[in-house]
């Protein structure tokens, strides 16, 4: 049984491979919508898990092998899921989706985390339009960089993020709740809508729409704050799909 870490558009695509490829597969996901998403034909865990909680579905499942297709920005799920691998003498192979690539843009501005991203957003505007999900909103909300600053929040449309949201003390106009990848022309409006004057993202690569943030942020001559990915030390990657099915071969 091969265990495909699937919270991304490109894990559900390496599901759907590797089933019609006639592999036997498990999915894992963080939420209830992301559980509706993968193939009916496929056993899914649904929730966060630790080293711990890996290793309990490994053996569980009789998992011999994992396949990390997590978001690049997920470090904690990426380690655990190492770490329980060493553990049960299991492969593991790390698909890492392609950066976007950064154009030559005066207003493009490089940090390494989201304490710095808020930092350098509050010096730049005082509407900051956050294209980071939900998950490190709090930092944003809390920074003294940004008490006197409005902050809009893009994420997706799923109650528990709402609430958190709300709770963090966002108000219902300043929530953008949709799914994307967006085109060019739907991040334009969505920044002119709320007349944004700084744009917060990640690199997540064109398969998570950072082409798109960045192309609609020069037009309107916005700055641009990028979180930068992660540095993580994965015991082995690949670039492709490609190379992910010749390693399952080499070694499943």
């Amino acid at each position: 049984m091969i265990l495909v870490l699937a919270g991304t558009k490109d894990g559900r695509d390496l599901v759907n491979l590797l089933i019609n490829s006639d592999y036997e597969v498990m999915a894992s996901v963080f939420s209830d919508y992301g559980r509706e998403l993968i193939d009916l034909r496929v056993p899914v865990h649904t929730g966060p898990l630790d080293a711990n909680g890996f290793t309990t579905l490994i053996h569980t499942n009789k998992i011999n092998m994992i396949v990390d297709a997590s978001h690049p920005y997920a470090i904690n799920v990426s380690e655990n899921a190492m770490k329980a691998c060493q553990t049960t003498e299991i492969a593991y192979v790390r698909y890492e989706r392609p950066l976007a690539v950064l154009p030559n843009y005066d207003g493009l501005h490089i940090v390494h985390d989201y304490a710095a991203a808020a930092q350098v957003a509050g010096s730049l505007g005082k509407t900051i339009f956050l294209t980071t999900g939900s998950r490190h909103l709090r930092v944003f909300k809390s920074s003294t960089f940004l008490q006197k600053h409005r902050l809009i929040a893009r994420v997706l449309p799923e109650p528990s993020v709402l609430t958190e949201c709300l709770e963090l003390g966002f108000t219902p106009r300043d929530i953008v709740a949709i799914q994307g990848p967006f085109s060019h022309e739907l991040n334009v409006a969505l920044f002119e809508e709320y007349q944004a004057e700084v744009i917060v993202t990640k690199n997540s690569g064109e398969i998570g729409g950072s082409d798109t943030k960045i192309t609609a942020a020069m037009e309107l001559h916005l700055p641009l704050v990028i979180i930068d990915r992660p540095i993580i030390q994965y015991s082995n990657v690949v670039y492709d799909v490609t190379e992910v099915i010749k390693f399952i071969r080499e070694v499943y």
